[in-house]
Formats: C-alpha cells, structure tokens, sequence
C-alpha cells in the first residue's frame, strides 16, 4: 500500500519549527542564513550555531526536516558552503533541496548519503525533466506550480519511481516558478529574489510615466479595482485534497516561511484535518475547510494553474497585502490558579476587551469561549482591557484540554474576499 501522503510544513524559526509540527506537519523544511530563498527577522532564527537543535527538535518528534540550499549561487557562495558542510552533515537533515548545478554537485560529492530534493525553482514541468532528476540521484522533484492535475497525474504514470511534491498553499509568484529579476532591478541589486531578500515589487502600486511629459503619472488601470497588476493572489487547493492524493502526490506543500506563528498552525491545522478526513473516509465540509483558511491572512484565494487553466480570477487587483477574516488575539504562555479558577499567562498580539467573545484552536480542539475577567501580570489588578504586546492573565469560560500550543482569535470571517 502507497505510503499516506505527507503534509509538508514551514519552519521560518525553532518555535514555527514547533507549533507546525503539533499542529499536524509529517515533515517541516527550513533554511540556514546564506542558503536560503527567504530571509528570516523575528524568533529563534536558524542559523550554523543553532542548525542541530532545530533539527533534533523535528527527529525528537519523528517527524522530518528538509534543508533548503536552493539559492542560485556564485563562487562566495560555493565557498561557503564548503566552510560549512561539517555542520550541515553534523546536523544530519533527511534532505536537502537544490536548485543550482553547483551546489548539487559540491553535495553528491560531499553529503552523498542525504537525500536530495530538487527545487521548485528548476521549474520541472514535464516527465523528461523528472526522469533526468532521478537518473541525477535525486529522490524527490518539487514541481512547479504551473502545472494543472492532469498534468500531475501524467507525470506520476510517466515517472512513477520518484517522488513528488506539489504546493497546495500559500503566497505565489508573478514569475515562472519564482525566478524573478525584478526585485534586484527596483533595489538596485540590494535585495536579490533569488538570493533570498525578494521585496516583493510585485505587489507595490504603480504609475505610468510617459517619458516626453516628466512629472506628469497616470493611473495603471487594469480594472477600476486598482493598479495592482502583478500581485497574484494566493494559492489553496484544501477542496482538491482528493483529487491530488488519487494522482499520486507524495507531499503537499505549504507555502510561508516568512508568516506568522498563526498563519503556520492555523494552516496546518486545516489541510491536517482534511488529509486526515480523506484517508478515514470521513465526509469533507468543503465550505468550512474553506472558511478555515478564510480565518488566515491572505490576498484572496485562487486554484493557479492547477484546474487546467489559470483562474482568470487569479490576481489581487484591489489589495496587495494580506488581510486576515480574523484578527489574531494572543498566544497562551502559562498555567495558574486564582481564587480557585484557572487562569492563563497570555502574549496579546491585539487588544482584547473583559467580555470578549474569541475563538480558541489548539492542535485537537476549536471552540468558542468567554474572557471573564483579565489581571495584570502581577496578579494585583483586575483589568478592563488587554492592549497589544501585554504580557497578562486572563479567565476563560471555557478552557483548552491542553493550554500548550493553543491560540485564540476572533470568531467569525470579516471579509470573504
């Protein structure tokens, strides 16, 4: 019997590391500082010094770790890597996903005991290609979005020996699989997409200047919606889940090493539910597995390429940042008792008011519940409100089984865009 398809998750820091894997991930993939396509600021960052704890953590689960080097490299690049292949072998990923030639050969030579992944960023499109990555030794092809699932299922019959990963959610890319040279253009080559410090041009607003007439910008109206011509909205593909493990998908990948800790837990969460319903021969609510992703940050939500043709609907012509159907309220730190009534240390991420009523995930449960009452963080003052950043305690009226890993947000869906 064909292995369970694997949920594959974003591991941006140690602590996503861990919130992802409680929340359902089979595997987590992440990147060091100079390797990688996405360029880490807040938490536990990974980096040399802290590479091996990251990645015991994972196995101290039994779950998997994948090691992006997929940057396009040069020479200072190549030797960097050879200055830090001790640590990389010492810290003993399941894999390694590449995309430069150069770098995949400095591995078979170097590391030819760990598996290698091949990069969405070669852009594999078609059998051919798939079969010259397998004769090249490597184990797995993360295949490029452009493909629709018909064109999946051609490539599992063509090359079924090898296994393959498609993405089936997050943030795409204007560009063929991402290799875009815009960013290094309009940064004046400060910040390189594919060297991992993309600025996302593609979703800023533009003007048109014509040049005889200096000064003087017009409107870029693709629509009366707005002039955001290039921002692509975001891929989830949570309905198809069916369709993708009866072609033969090893692994579904989610985009979003950059987002939040919630955006990787609440994620997770719903493609693990669905996966999970698939295999148990559960009924699909597809309206509400939907309505669970609405609840994340997002620029609307499309199928790309995967329905055979791209959905005509499939760029974010109003909005190029994320909003989220709900607000993110406060993560839960810690467990104590007050005049005989649990209560709980929060971290406020935005502010709440005594009354409340908020929704609550943890890795098992979703519920509604009531903020009774708040104290401040000495436990010397009943409060009113909660604002962001405070570090205080709260009484729910209802309370998670286990306060570990859950995270509170407001209930309901304010846009449905």
């Amino acid at each position: 019997m064909k292995n369970k398809v694997e949920l594959l998750l974003p591991a941006g820091n140690i602590e996503k590391l861990d919130y992802a894997i409680n929340y359902g991930a089979d595997a987590v993939y992440m990147g060091m500082v100079d390797f990688s396509l996405r360029s880490m600021r807040k938490g536990e960052i990974i980096t040399a010094e802290n590479l091996k704890k990251a990645i015991d953590l994972a196995h101290s689960y039994n779950k998997k770790v994948y090691m992006t080097l997929n940057i396009y490299a040069y020479d200072d690049d190549i030797k960097n890597l050879h200055e830090n292949i001790e640590i990389i072998k010492d810290a003993n990923p399941d894999a390694l996903i590449v995309s430069d030639f150069g770098i995949l050969n400095v591995l078979k030579q170097k590391l030819p005991n760990i598996d290698i992944h091949i990069s969405t960023q070669t852009n594999t499109l078609n059998s051919e290609a798939v079969k010259f990555w397998r004769d090249f030794g490597a184990t797995r092809v993360i295949l490029a979005r452009e493909l629709s699932i018909r064109q999946l299922s051609e490539i599992r019959k063509n090359v079924p020996n090898i296994e393959l990963e498609v993405f089936v959610h997050g943030a795409q890319c204007v560009s063929l699989s991402g290799r875009c040279l815009l960013s290094d253009y309009m940064t004046h080559g400060e910040r390189k997409a594919n060297h991992g410090g993309c600025s996302q041009p593609c979703r800023w607003k533009y003007k048109l200047l014509e040049e005889t007439r200096p000064g003087e910008y017009y409107e870029i109206e693709e629509t009366a919606r707005g002039t955001h011509i290039l921002s692509t909205k975001d891929l989830a593909l949570i309905n198809y889940i069916p369709k993708l493990i009866e072609v033969g998908v090893d692994s579904f990948k989610i985009e979003g090493r950059t987002k939040s800790l919630y955006y990787v837990s609440a994620v997770a969460k719903a493609y693990r539910e669905a996966i999970d319903a698939y295999y148990n021969g559960e009924h699909i609510n597809e309206e509400e597995m939907f309505n669970q992703l609405l609840k994340i940050g997002n620029r609307g939500y499309t199928t790309g390429f995967y329905l055979d043709e791209q959905d005509h609907e499939g760029y974010s012509y109003d909005v190029s940042k994320g909003l989220a159907g709900s607000d993110f309220l406060f993560e839960f730190w810690d467990k104590s008792v007050k005049d005989n009534k649990n209560i709980y240390k929060i971290k406020i991420k935005n502010k709440i008011l005594k009354n409340d009523n908020i929704e609550v995930i943890t890795p098992s449960e979703c519920f509604e519940t009531t903020v009774e009452k708040i104290y401040n963080i000495t436990l010397d003052e009943e409060k009113d409100v909660g604002n962001t950043n405070d570090e205080i305690w709260i009484e729910l009226s209802k309370e998670p089984q286990n306060h570990k890993y859950a995270l509170a947000r407001t209930i309901g869906i304010k846009d449905k865009r």
